[in-house]
């Protein structure tokens, strides 16, 4: 069968009421069994043992989208496993994370099967995503100037968008490291998460920044034409940050990467490689400077 004959109806979730994963046709267009991993290694890695990394994950399966129906999503597995990757790689610490601490979920119909980074990766962190700290536990008393991590990584799929953009716990970490010039890591609708900087009358931290993110014109046409998501959604990653004067520096998908001072963001699952290679560069620069 080829893949226009594949059918373009989302595939109903028999775990849940009226939700649904992305359809076979859609899955062909969207997702492959490697990634563009291209080998980089870090023979001069950091061994200070200070500095880490916080992975804030999501612990939310089902995004409800406008119609009332449910996306069955969660994390995108490349745009988390291969950025930590080359965070690992370059020797920095990971400790995950979700808002509940419940484990992290995954989009696994989109985990690269064929390829050994990633599959590395996960094999490595297995434990740390399937029992994840609770961020409350992680933040205790509060973060301070001695607090070890360097940055803050948030990766993308539709799952993020359950509750992160508005947690104030999520907003109080990344004002912190706005305030401590610590590092922001995301990619495609993981910047949704930035959003959380203005829950409860905050003042939104990425004012005017310049960032990629994944494209609102395929979230309200192509991802619902080819039946990747199930309906219009509740809203939309791209609009919600224009109206803090955010410049979305992408309008397509081709893996583009971008750094606005402290803040590193991809726009999509293509991003993945980039991005890891982008934040273990610049921090490795930090630390050594």
């Amino acid at each position: 069968m080829s893949d226009e004959q594949l059918s373009r109806a989302p595939v109903p979730d028999r775990a849940e009421d009226d939700a649904f994963f992305p359809s076979e046709y859609s899955l062909t267009k969207y997702t492959s069994s490697k990634t563009d991993f291209d080998g980089t290694t870090y023979p001069k890695p950091y061994t200070g043992g200070k500095w880490k990394i916080l992975m804030i994950g999501s612990q939310e399966r089902y995004l409800m989208m406008k119609g009332g129906e449910f996306f069955s999503t969660g994390n995108h597995p490349v745009e988390m496993l291969l950025p930590m990757y080359h965070l690992d790689a370059a020797g920095f610490e990971i400790d995950v994370a979700t808002i509940s601490g419940d484990p992290v979920k995954f989009e696994w119909w989109a985990f690269p099967h064929e390829d050994e980074a990633v599959k590395a990766t996960y094999k490595k962190y297995e434990k740390q995503l399937k029992t994840p700290k609770k961020l409350a536990d992680v933040i205790g008393g509060g973060f301070t100037a001695e607090t070890p991590y360097l940055g803050v990584f948030i990766p993308g799929g539709h799952g993020v968008l359950n509750g992160v953009p508005f947690s104030k716990q999520v907003g109080d970490i990344l004002h912190w490291a706005q305030a401590n010039e610590r590092f922001t890591i995301s990619l495609c609708h993981g910047p949704a998460s930035l959003l959380a900087t203005a829950v409860d009358g905050g003042k939104f931290a990425y004012e005017g920044y310049e960032m990629c993110v994944f494209p609102d014109s395929l979230d309200t046409g192509a991802n619902i034409e080819i039946g990747y998501i199930p309906g219009p959604m509740a809203w939309l990653v791209g609009e919600s940050l224009r109206k803090y004067n955010v410049k979305i520096m992408n309008k397509g998908i081709t893996g583009q990467v971008h750094r606005d001072r402290r803040l590193l963001t991809g726009d999509s699952p293509l991003a993945s490689n980039n991005l890891g290679k982008l934040a273990a560069e610049v921090l490795l620069e930090t630390v050594n400077a």
